[in-house]
């Protein structure tokens, strides 16, 4: 994959994404103890968690953005736009269960919000499995180090983290 911005050679935006995916795991359990007869503040954890992992999405989604600006077309460009429609996917149905407990006082999860959730999940499923393709890709195309310089844990160009110019 084709990436702006990197850390250590890898690019970001993929990597991103496993904080929000996290965060949208934790606030469905909360939310599925909630709804199991857990105490009542699980579910206002449930969604303030939720909310949390939209903020990260939203970050991810500006690194997708960049990334995708000067990518050129072609097989990883196309599984890069779907990656992020995917993520948007999962991320919308998050945004509709946050919007629907809004008004209420607890915030309090009920059982079709919790399948609204897995159903986000399982599309977010497909996103990682998106985003893994998109990794192996980029390492196919990487040449890594090896020998002694890379027992250092500085890589050989220099700079841990770089924002690259495109190809030309």
């Amino acid at each position: 994959m084709e990436s702006r911005l990197r850390v250590q050679g890898h690019p970001i935006q993929p990597m991103l994404m496993t904080f929000p995916f996290g965060l949208f795991i934790s606030a469905t359990v909360f939310d599925l103890a909630d709804v199991a007869g857990g105490p009542a503040f699980l579910g206002e954890v449930g969604y303030w968690t939720a909310i949390a992992a939209l903020v990260a999405t939203a970050l991810a989604a500006v690194a997708g953005m960049v990334d995708l600006w000067d990518m050129r077309a072609g097989w990883t460009r196309r599984t890069a736009v779907t990656f992020n429609l995917v993520n948007l996917g999962m991320a919308a149905l998050f945004v509709l269960s946050c919007l629907v407990r809004a008004d209420s006082p607890e915030r309090g999860a009920t059982a079709m919000l919790v399948f609204t959730e897995i159903v986000a999940l399982a599309v977010g499923g497909v996103g990682v499995a998106l985003g893994a393709r998109l990794m192996r890709q980029f390492d196919r195309t990487r040449i890594e180090p090896s020998g002694f310089e890379t027992l250092d844990g500085v890589p050989p160009g220099g700079s841990t983290v770089e924002i690259a110019r495109p190809p030309a």
